[in-house]
């Protein structure tokens, strides 16, 4: 991806900052809400059904992930960054309001409407004040926003939900969008981008006559699944089979997700160094079904003294993806077609995220959790072949 940089100035870090930010209020309201799964069930509802109510931030954000990259790629990224959270505020402050399970739902799906405004947005801003040699290192502290966003929804959410009450736990999310409203509408900076370069004064199409991009989303829906899996019921796995308080099992998740965010950064600094995306890609894969099947076995005999640091592992391995896959597709997709290929990355994400909820919550009804560990192992493992060998 050919980019103008500024690399002697520090606006590129506070770039990478505000980005990191931004995508990390997202990422509290969407992958916060399934801490909200204990407070539900003893409300009454059905794992399957509470499942459902907290994947509707992830519907709402698939349903306009293609939309905003199409937005950011014709007007840039300063005004996606402002009004994106700033939705997110007053879904989430609206949703603090109600009672009836219904309108709790549209708002939810409202709030992921707005969190989808932050995936093509600030990985575009990052990607385009960064030179290729760094852009690992940068996509890497920029996907740490999602394993951080994911800690301090299991360190807040829980803990407030218990001690005010569900509504107010939703407001968590909801004022940290709002702090990231305001910070990218007086720092955000739209990064230079040359000059379309096509026959026809239009940006190439990269998807024309080339299954790279797609071969690429499609392992990165397959590996997101298993991540999915261990972010939506690793809490609950700990609380209900292994016997752990919520407020345990909140800090054991706090913790993997920490260590993930820092697996992301070493995984794109692995890349620069190799200068490759893709070959520590096809690594990751096969390290994230090995984990996986060690967990499925582990809990299936109750080995807890090993099912709890493969757990820590898996946690780590299955993040450490993300990095890689929207760095490559960044770069391939190119300044002009960046924000819809991210875009269609997530959104192929984000629909798989969004069925493992209530799909995994059933399965995990009727066989337990060790079938499940077990799944999306055999998930992960088909991820591997299809990893492109080179990046273009």
């Amino acid at each position: 991806m050919t980019t103008v940089t500024h690399n002697g100035s520090a606006k590129r870090w506070r770039m990478l900052g505000l980005g990191v930010f931004a995508q990390g209020s997202s990422a509290v309201f969407i992958n916060g809400t399934p801490f909200l799964l204990p407070a539900l069930t003893d409300r009454g509802l059905s794992l399957a059904t509470a499942g459902l109510l907290v994947a509707m931030p992830t519907l709402g954000l698939v349903c306009t992930l293609i939309a905003w990259g199409y937005v950011v790629d014709r007007i840039g990224e300063h005004k996606v960054l402002v009004a994106g959270p700033a939705l997110m505020l007053i879904a989430g402050v609206a949703a603090a309001t109600v009672t009836n399970y219904v309108a709790l739902g549209a708002l939810l799906f409202l709030g992921g409407m707005g969190a989808a405004s932050t995936n093509g947005a600030s990985g575009r801003v990052i990607v385009g004040w960064f030179a290729k040699d760094q852009r690992g290192l940068a996509m890497g502290i920029r996907q740490t926003a999602q394993p951080l966003g994911v800690a301090i929804g299991a360190l807040t959410i829980p803990a407030v939900a218990a001690a005010h009450g569900f509504s107010t736990a939703i407001l968590v999310p909801a004022v940290m969008a709002g702090v990231a409203a305001v910070a990218c509408l007086f720092g955000i900076i739209d990064p230079p981008r040359p000059e379309s370069t096509g026959d026809t004064g239009r940006p190439v199409n990269p998807y024309r006559g080339d299954s790279t991009l797609w071969r690429i989303h499609a392992v990165s829906v397959l590996l997101c699944i298993p991540q999915a899996a261990l972010w939506t019921f690793a809490l609950l796995w700990l609380h209900r089979d292994v016997g752990w308080s919520l407020a345990a099992a909140g800090v054991l998740v706090t913790l993997t997700q920490i260590l993930g965010a820092g697996g992301r950064i070493g995984a794109g600094i692995w890349s620069d160094r190799v200068a490759s995306r893709l070959g520590p890609l096809r690594t990751v894969a096969i390290a994230a079904a090995i984990s996986m099947a060690a967990l499925a076995l582990a809990s299936w005999a109750q080995w807890w003294w090993a099912a709890i640091p493969i757990l820590v592992a898996a946690s780590v391995i299955t993040v450490t993806d993300n990095g890689l896959a929207f760095t490559a597709v960044a770069e391939i997709a190119g300044p002009y077609w960046s924000g819809r290929g991210l875009g269609i990355q997530n959104t192929g994400q984000n629909l798989a995220m969004a069925a493992v909820a209530p799909a995994f919550g059933a399965l995990i009804t009727v066989s337990g959790f060790s079938i499940t560990y077990l799944l999306a192992a055999v998930v992960a493992a088909a991820a591997v072949p299809l990893v492109p060998r080179e990046s273009r």
